[in-house]
């Protein structure tokens, strides 16, 4: 079974009317042998903020050292979205075996009118996934309600009921006392309920439940945890301040919004009740934990800020109570005009909503591309009624954020909310990955093909018109049929996904040309609907048509730089202890600059195989004082740390590059890059230091890695720094075989999709080892391994032999352009 065959049967699920009670679902699992039965789990319920306090409960808990599994919905763009296991989604092999596991049993209760719904089936798949990558504890975000809804089919150690609002009237209830007594159902046996909910709502959940435990804002004398927002500390995060009966915690949180605040402490508590459930004599996630956990806890699309120039955020505030608290986040910016961009789905309360929120100057009004959004007519006649003076009809949610963003003065507000399928087609602007594809021969061709997910007799009817240029991205339904029949007009081919999901997800395209016919292909889409003329642009800049970018002097503008190594340890796999006195240290910098290393980075931490940590300060003692030493080189530094503390200091010292191989797991280090306005390396990296037992599986190595690091990336651009400093690094050897190691290294340029500059680290890694060579022996590899990657792309080539390493360079330099290499040298 293909992929796209197995997501389409989960798809086709959707036909099935939702139904109360989880007897379909534990029927399910019975039949897949109740594979969850050794997982702890976590259920967190209610109207607005169960997504948010899930996702914190569950950073906090991977921060202690658990691995987590986390169940949510809706997606933003890939159904795989909704199970993640350590912050990884779910692979594809997975969701093709749960179906080959479940079909015939689904397809048996179908013919008898009893199967389960979309909904039902993705909770087991969760269940079955979790239970089979064998974590310790997964959370899971309910449904509808509590009482039926499939997730209670599990017996939770820790639950929540966030908050309770009027909603799915006619389902869980018609009033807020009957919606909270369901969904107070999620309490676990032999701990208290966790609940942010208040008044009349409480009152419900303290008679369903008994046992209850609360969280309250700041003044609220009665609550036991008491969860004060001090509100933003930078345009992407504010600080909270919980109080529980014998602790305190104070930090950073990466979602805006006082309501965010109770939420962080309806997480603090979860996790402190996970952590102690195995006895009495356990001791709850210590404090510090729980602060690291709670800043990691990035969640899309709730107040995320997405730009300055002007103040650009989405959120999927929908429903009435959604969208009083987004008013109130509001409030705390200083800006001229709102534009809000509104989407909508056509069961929910837009009056309410729209009363709830302050009255824009400007409103677009639009339609997600799914059969339940409401239609743009409708919405746009809802603010007329609301008396928005400034309102525009724009169908597409893209097309409307342009037409937003084009309005809008530099100290104005543009807003995206109504729903997270709003949010999520907005979101595309700045997390559509272009990917070039190099396809050089038929058998190239069929890998990109059913990379896309194309049926077996597409990919052989167009296998053959694929040697050219090919781009690889994701659009919506209606823009994918509209490319289509564009790139046909012009003599090319776009290949669609065979997914046939009817709602949200957006679909694979491969389009297929010359870039002639790209080049007509972006003209033509210049002023078409659908945010199609957004498309075009992007496709200029990611095809290089048309298009130059602004340039800062970098080292890597236009050509491959090479970065050398400088580790000042005693411990590093290949030259440790080698510089690390002050004055060796200094004299080996100066000999690589000398040798035409364009960087020199410096490294006072190993993260070779089983290396100990080492404190700030030891760090910055070895590292601060040698770049201040050699500050005056003709190079630019790095430093290489992954402590934000660190990397300040360095700065401070004279270093102009940040390189973080964990991949920002230190959420101040973007930060401290933007304040200095340095380039930052981001690495994809599963383990620093590397963990050679730590096995990780991927579907397609380096599609898994542009997508992981696409967040990673926007996370950096959000903190202020341009695309052109975010430096991509795919993380040899972090994490990956020494089979995936080449395949990344052979598809450097498939990481351009990023629009960022790529660095390539491959310098005497065990890599090697596959082509036999034996550590100490690396050297030839590394300098074949450089010509490799600066061939296909890459902007950077992070190596320890900087002499050998540029001959390969400037030979894959001159061999690409030889006349204009001679003009260089003037030869």
């Amino acid at each position: 079974m293909n992929y796209h065959e197995a997501a389409n049967f989960l798809f086709d699920l959707r036909r099935f009317r939702p139904k109360p009670g989880t007897d379909s679902t534990a029927s399910l699992l019975a039949h897949l042998d109740d594979p969850h039965e050794t997982v702890d789990f976590v259920q967190v319920a209610g109207s607005n903020g169960k997504g948010s306090t899930a996702r914190m409960t569950e950073q906090v808990l991977r921060e202690a050292g658990l691995s987590v599994g986390l169940y949510t919905s809706p997606h933003l763009d890939d159904v795989r979205e909704r199970v993640t296991v350590d912050g990884r989604r779910m692979r594809k092999e997975a969701l093709v075996s749960f179906v080959e596991a479940a079909q015939d049993y689904l397809e048996e209760r179908a013919v008898h009118g009893e199967s389960p719904t979309f909904f039902e089936t993705m909770t087991a798949m969760a269940l079955w996934y979790f239970g089979r990558e064998d974590v310790d504890v997964a959370v899971l975000e309910v449904g509808i309600g509590g009482k039926f809804d499939a997730t209670s089919v599990v017996d939770p150690v820790a639950s929540a009921v966030t908050s309770v609002t009027l909603e799915h009237t006619g389902v869980i209830g018609e009033t807020i006392e009957e919606i909270a007594r369901d969904k107070a159902h999620v309490a676990p046996a032999d701990r208290p309920l966790v609940t942010g909910a208040t008044g009349d709502a409480l009152a419900a959940v303290e008679d369903q439940a008994g046992d209850v435990l609360t969280v309250g804002g700041s003044g609220d004398e009665s609550a036991a945890v008491r969860a004060a927002y001090e509100g933003r500390t930078n345009h992407t995060e504010a600080a909270v301040s919980l109080d529980g009966p014998d602790w305190t915690v104070e930090t950073p949180i990466p979602l805006l919004g006082e309501h965010q605040a109770r939420n962080a402490g309806i997480a603090a508590v979860l996790a402190r009740q996970v952590t102690a459930a195995s006895g009495t004599d356990a001791t709850p996630v210590d404090e510090a934990t729980v602060a690291r956990g709670l800043r990691k806890a990035f969640w899309p699309g709730r107040f995320e800020v997405m730009g300055t120039d002007p103040l650009v955020a989405l959120d999927g505030a929908h429903n009435p109570g959604a969208c009083e608290a987004l008013a109130g986040t509001l409030a705390e910016f200083d800006y001229d005009d709102l534009h809000l961009v509104f989407g909508a789905m056509h069961d929910k309360d837009l009056e309410g909503m729209l009363s709830a929120l302050p009255t824009p100057d400007r409103a677009v009004a639009c339609e997600p591309d799914l059969d339940r959004a409401e239609d743009e007519a409708v919405v746009a006649r809802a603010f007329e009624d609301q008396d928005v003076e400034r309102v525009a009809r724009v169908s597409s949610v893209e097309g409307a954020l342009d037409d937003a963003l084009d309005a809008a003065g530099p100290d104005d507000f543009v807003l995206v909310t109504g729903s997270l399928f709003a949010v999520a087609e907005a979101r595309a602007r700045w997390t559509r990955a272009e990917i070039p594809k190099r396809v050089a021969d038929l058998d190239d061709a069929r890998e990109a093909l059913e990379g896309t997910h194309v049926t077996d007799p597409g990919v052989w009817r167009m296998r053959g018109k694929a040697v050219h240029r090919v781009l690889k991205t994701r659009v919506q339904r209606r823009q994918a049929q509209y490319l289509k029949e564009e790139m046909l007009s012009l003599g090319g081919e776009c290949a669609q996904s065979g997914l046939n999901d009817q709602d949200e997800e957006r679909i694979d395209v491969l389009l297929m040309g010359t870039l002639s016919q790209f080049k007509r292909l972006a003209e033509k889409l210049e002023g078409q609907p659908y945010g199609l003329s957004v498309f075009a642009e992007e496709l200029r800049s990611s095809l290089g048509i048309q298009h130059s970018p602004d340039e800062r002097g970098y080292p890597w503008e236009g050509r491959t730089a090479v970065m050398g190594i400088l580790n000042v340890t005693p411990d590093s796999f290949h030259d440790g202890g080698e510089y690390e006195l002050r004055e060796d240290a200094v004299a080996r910098a100066e000999e690589m600059v000398d040798a035409g290393a364009d960087i020199v980075d410096v490294g006072g931490e190993s993260t070779r195989p089983g290396a100990d940590e080492i404190s700030v300060e030891e760090e910055k003692s070895r590292v601060v004082p040698v770049i201040e030493d050699i500050a005056d080189v003709d190079a630019m530094l790095s430093i290489d740390t992954r402590k934000a503390e660190v990397a300040r200091a360095a700065l401070e010292a004279g270093a102009d590059i940040v390189n973080d191989v964990t991949g920002l797991a230190d959420p101040e280090m973007r930060f401290v890059a933007a304040e200095h306005d340095a380039p930052l390396v981001v690495m994809h990296s599963i383990d620093a230091p590397v963990d050679p037992d730590n096995e990780v599986a991927y579907d397609d190595v380096v599609e898994d890695v542009v997508a992981e690091l696409e967040e990673q990336v926007l996370l950096a651009e959000k903190a202020g720094l341009d695309r052109e400093q975010i430096i991509v690094d795919p993380g040899l050897g972090f994490g990956k075989s020494a089979v995936e190691s080449f395949e990344l290294l052979g598809r450097t340029d498939e990481l351009h999709g990023l629009d960022c500059p790529v660095l390539v680290g491959h310098s005497h890694k065990s890599m090697f080892g596959l082509v036999g060579r034996a550590a100490g022996e690396r050297g030839s590899a590394t300098v074949a391994g450089t010509a490799i990657a600066a061939e296909r792309g890459a902007d950077i080539v992070r190596v320890h032999d900087v002499k050998e390493n540029v001959a390969a360079v400037r030979a894959v330099e001159a061999a690409g352009s030889p006349e204009s290499f001679a003009d260089e040298r003037g030869e």
